[in-house]
């Protein structure tokens, strides 16, 4: 372990001392939390005056790096919630990579079918002089020269094998494709992970190179590897597809790192749950549970408790309204709170709650 002597980040090296007893399903004096939501980031967005289209606004480099910087100012970082500025091209930056065209929003970006039917395959193919590449790299490497003692960087949101394959292919024609041709299914997971090591370990070395640790959007760091693997398609498949098309590739993934957190993005995708448990290399699940009637959390006691009992971590987004009911329900083991709260004074006294937890 080393310290990055954050000036927001004093107490940095005793978060990540908790942070590190978290992925070993361990606790030292509290459970770890991070004071801000999922998606957190994709909560403002910036008026278009400065720029002539949506794509100049996500590719100014310098205006989102110092945007970010200018958002430290007077700011604190309680518990184990870190400064971390991370490359964002939305989540299916990896797949325009191989070759998609990126269509960018005002919060999140997509990709345009490239596969339109089976000859088309040939047209994935890794390109690491891709815009996109080239962009993603441009951020980093921005950051990393500003980075010092004011913020983590990290790399960007990655999605390989099935979810790629679902951006690349289209949600409808590759669901019919699992019935009609396994085999094409299985050619184009095969063509959409195999370069996904490459990318994965070329920015983890560029981050290393400036001492930076190995954290992305889920704001959880690693001296080491951290990875977020995932399979949100899987809300749309039978275990036994997810078994075939996503299950093997998700085992692979696992490898590269470390620490894995695994995405859990709602009650469809828990279907599978039972099989993302039984991955050894995969330290703890990231549960979404999503809105309106998946609200409030404790109908998820159960799911949770599940994931503790199979020794795996849980990070949970908790409301303020819902943290009593929560502790007198959970064992604190293994349990990473997410608790969207900017008022340092409730942020002390959360932290002293759970102090006592």
């Amino acid at each position: 372990m080393w310290h990055l002597d954050l000036e927001a980040k004093p107490d940095f090296m005793e978060a990540m001392k908790r942070v590190y007893a978290w992925y070993d399903n361990e606790i030292i004096d509290r459970p770890p939390i991070r004071f801000s939501a999922h998606n957190e980031e994709y909560s403002h967005i910036d008026s278009l005056s400065k720029w002539s289209c949506l794509k100049e606004r996500w590719y100014d480099t310098e205006y989102r790096v110092e945007s970010f910087i200018k958002g430290l100012e007077g700011k604190q970082f309680l518990g184990e919630t870190f400064p971390v500025f991370w490359p964002n091209l939305g989540p299916n930056v990896y797949a325009g990579i191989l070759g998609g065209e990126i269509e960018f929003g005002d919060v999140t970006s997509w990709v345009h079918p490239l596969v339109k039917d089976k000859e088309d395959i040939h047209k994935i193919k890794f390109n690491i002089e891709s815009e996109y590449f080239k962009k993603l790299e441009e951020m980093t490497r921005y950051a990393l020269e500003r980075c010092k003692n004011k913020f983590m960087v990290g790399y960007t949101d990655l999605h390989p094998s099935l979810d790629c394959v679902d951006a690349l292919r289209g949600t409808t024609d590759l669901c019919m494709d699992m019935y009609d041709d396994e085999d094409f299914v299985k050619q184009l997971v095969d063509k959409c992970y195999i370069d996904f090591e490459f990318m994965f370990n070329y920015f983890d070395k560029m981050l290393k190179e400036y001492n930076q640790l190995s954290v992305s959007w889920m704001n959880i760091p690693s001296f080491e590897k951290m990875h977020i693997p995932s399979c949100d398609l899987s809300a749309m498949l039978s275990n036994e597809f997810f078994k075939e098309f996503s299950l093997p590739y998700i085992k692979k993934e696992v490898k590269l790192a470390k620490h894995n957190v695994f995405h859990l993005d709602g009650k469809e995708v828990a279907n599978h749950l039972d099989d993302i448990l039984a991955i050894k290399e995969i330290n703890a699940i990231q549960w979404v549970q999503g809105v309106a009637l998946n609200r409030p959390i404790m109908q998820w006691i159960p799911l949770i408790q599940k994931c503790q009992a199979a020794g795996k971590g849980v990070v949970v987004d908790l409301e303020l309204h819902e943290l009593e009911g929560f502790i007198n329900a959970v064992n604190p083991k293994g349990i990473y709170l997410c608790m969207n709260e900017t008022d340092p004074e409730i942020q002390k006294g959360v932290l002293k709650r759970i102090e006592k937890w």
